[in-house]
């Protein structure tokens, strides 16, 4: 489950978005050490997320909790298929001047609370995966989230540390390989949920 955590959390750090301009900024005027301050700010909004999800689940658990995992499920290849359209012509562009932004942690807090993409994926893949995570215990769904957690510390670390040297790890062609795999893993993994999912008998004991 921390694994999972990972690599499904990976995909979402590695797509262009507000969060990563704003580590890009960022790093552009505060050095290194702004792509981890950025991620805390993400990650307090996330954490709101979490408890609110496991807070809810009791209402949800029962008979309709195999509508939600089929939601999860068909985002999971919905959001692997753009993935990996956008891989092929994406970019990421360190060579833009630095803009006015907040402090780095307010960044990450209000980037996250004002990209769509954040909310759509909570309310569909990333529910679905944490209660499923959390049915098997708390410890499964923390290794989830911190598995999660660990995928975007990570991520936005190597991009302010690309950053305040001035030359990005990777090249344009190996990003978007790596963005392509990793738009192919939610295909292959929605599809398997997916079919975890309708093998499942359904409240009434039928097969769904």
């Amino acid at each position: 489950m921390l694994m999972l955590g990972f690599l499904v959390g990976l995909t979402g750090a590695l797509a262009p978005g507000p969060t990563l301009v704003a580590t890009i900024n960022a790093s552009l005027k505060g050095g290194w050490s702004a792509g981890p301050r950025v991620t805390l700010g993400h990650a307090a909004v996330e954490l709101i997320m979490v408890l609110l999800i496991i807070a809810g689940m009791s209402v949800v658990i029962g008979e309709y909790s195999w509508v939600i995992a089929g939601v999860g499920g068909i985002a999971l290849l919905v959001f692997g298929g753009l993935t990996v359209w956008e891989a092929r012509n994406t970019r990421i562009n360190l060579t833009r001047e630095p803009e006015e932004i907040a402090k780095p942690f307010l960044a990450g807090v209000i980037t996250s609370i004002s990209n769509p993409y954040f909310w759509i994926w909570w309310f569909t893949v990333g529910s679905a995966l944490l209660i499923g995570a959390y049915t098997g215990g708390v410890v499964l769904a923390l290794a989830f989230i911190l598995g999660h957690w660990a995928a975007d510390l990570g991520w936005f670390t190597l991009v302010s540390v690309s950053v305040h040297r001035g030359r990005f790890i990777f090249s344009e062609r190996t990003y978007r390989w790596v963005l392509g795999m990793c738009g192919m893993f939610l295909i292959l993994f929605g599809a398997y949920y997916l079919s975890g999912v309708f093998a499942l008998p359904d409240p009434a004991g039928r097969n769904l």
